[in-house]
């Protein structure tokens, strides 16, 4: 490519950052790092009433958190700053002055109210209303006054906006990189407001202007944008700027039935949508952080919702992911999210940790229980249960017997408990007291040897001994939480089981 590939992340700070543009921000993170590009973010602000305070510092703390924090940003690399459309208004008049000056936009003073009269007696004869070709020379507009009726009612301070000159009867034949060619009639489409009186503009004029003299390269952006291709198109000719290349990513959909996914999705099925918690007066919508997610498992999950390099691999490191990546094997059809899918992500994540990042990251839960443990004990306590868990925060529940005698005993497995159990068991506390290598190997070489001997089943010692240490039959080998919890632990348990049951 001989232009530098600039893409951006142009997100709007009107609350918490949706998964969808997590997965926007990192695919053009990939397809900046394949072609040795720049990953810029822009904060796309104009729309003042729409912005909530904390968005912003949200958005940054969860791309930093994913590990794809832009290389320029608000004080970051500022060379094409500010990177705050707010901080840019004085620069958008003038644009839209250009687009007037070369016939390319009009002023338009219609009253919201006028509109709203006009749309209704349309819809009363069975039309739709359209403010385009069609009307524009019809209704309050500079096409139809002089320019200095138009300056004079400008000064007077009347209420105007500035929208764009859609041109007539053509074709667009435009390219997409995902969606292949595609056709637009200008005729179709409707007149957009660029700019208006208060002194900002919308969007589109503003989205053209910024990634104009951002350099963006490729805009890499979500399919509910594709209807906007052509105007912005359309903007870059009228201003005599090559347009970038466009990629319309598909959709992410819900796990369930049609239509894109929604935070009400999230909260009906219980995951997150959002990548950080995010609160506000109504309460708390989780993120996947604070779910206990590792962020290389997201990331890994998202980047396979609507792409795959064309094998059967699932698992990329960041690293990988970027070698591999292809705006060209993105799909069209949206992409259905897996909430169970997900959770196999992070178990295979968490597999891959190290026993004592993970008996870390435990650790807080059983301080907050006040217990105490040693750090090999708990590494290895780890090492037994972490193959069943899709999350640290489910440890204490698959291992809470390590720590704590049981209190209670299923009522299923209480049915393996026989007459001739107790007498067993007692049998059993003598064998274990004789034990003077106190290991799990050892310690179930002795056992069976003596269950052997005296012909004993399986199921007559271990299901009841089982369900003495933990108070049910679950749990990681039996004579590895023997080994652990330690003999007298061990044969206060069967004790107390002997008691009860």
């Amino acid at each position: 490519m001989s232009q530098q590939v600039r893409v951006r992340f142009a997100p709007s700070p009107t609350g918490p950052l949706h998964i969808g543009g997590v997965r926007t921000a990192l695919f053009n993170y990939l397809f900046a790092k394949k072609n040795n590009g720049v990953f810029f973010l822009r904060i796309e602000d104009t729309d003042q009433n729409r912005y909530v305070p904390g968005a912003e510092e949200y958005i940054l703390e969860a791309l930093k958190w994913l590990g794809i924090s832009p290389d320029e940003t608000m004080g970051v690399n500022e060379k094409f700053g500010p990177y705050r459309q707010s901080e840019r208004k004085d620069l958008y008049q003038q644009y839209a002055k250009d687009l007037i000056n070369s016939g390319n936009a009009y002023y338009a003073f219609d009253t919201a109210e006028a509109l709203d009269a006009i749309r209704k007696e349309e819809e009363e004869q069975g039309k739709t209303f359209i403010y385009n070709h069609h009307n524009r020379e019809k209704l309050d507009t500079s096409l139809i006054i002089s320019k200095e009726e138009t300056a004079q009612r400008i000064a007077n301070g009347e209420h105007y906006v500035i929208r764009f000159k859609t041109p007539v009867n053509e074709t667009l034949h435009l390219h997409d990189i995902i969606r292949g060619d595609i056709k637009f009639e200008t005729n179709l489409l409707d007149d957009k407001v660029l700019f208006k009186s208060d002194g900002m503009p919308t969007y589109h004029l503003a989205n053209i202007v910024d990634d104009h003299l951002m350099e963006t390269s490729h805009v890499i952006r979500g399919e509910e944008w594709l209807p906007s291709m052509p105007l912005h198109v359309l903007l870059y000719r009228a201003f005599g700027w090559d347009a970038p290349i466009f990629a319309h990513l598909p959709l992410i959909m819900k796990p369930i039935g049609n239509g894109k996914l929604s935070k009400r999705d999230g909260d009906k099925l219980g995951f997150p949508v959002f990548p950080l918690d995010w609160k506000t007066e109504e309460g708390i919508s989780s993120g996947y952080r604070e779910k206990g997610f590792f962020p290389e498992a997201v990331l890994n999950f998202l980047a396979l919702l609507g792409w795959n390099d064309g094998t059967e691999k699932e698992l990329y490191s960041l690293e990988e992911l970027v070698t591999c990546f292809d705006l060209n094997r993105v799909h069209k059809a949206g992409a259905k999210f897996d909430p169970e899918k997900n959770k196999w992500f992070n178990h295979q994540y968490l597999m891959k940790q190290k026993d004592s990042d993970l008996a870390k990251a435990f650790a807080p839960i059983l301080a907050e229980k006040n217990i105490q443990v040693t750090d090999d004990n708990l590494i290895r306590i780890v090492s037994l249960i972490k193959e069943r868990a899709h999350f640290v925060s489910e440890f204490w529940e698959m291992s809470d017997f390590f720590f704590e005698a049981p209190t209670n005993y299923d009522e299923k497995a209480t049915k393996n408990w026989k007459s001739e159990t107790p007498a067993l068991m007692q049998e059993l506390i003598s064998v274990l007291g004789e034990i003077t290598d106190f290991t799990s190997t050892n310690i179930e070489t002795i056992v069976k040897d003596w269950m052997t001997k005296n012909e004993i089943g399986m199921g007559k010692i271990m299901q009841p001994f089982r369900l003495s240490l933990v108070g049910a039959l679950k749990g990681p080998h039996l004579f590895d939480i023997v080994e652990i919890i330690g003999r007298q632990e061990t044969i206060k348990r069967i004790e107390k089981a002997i008691t009860t049951l």
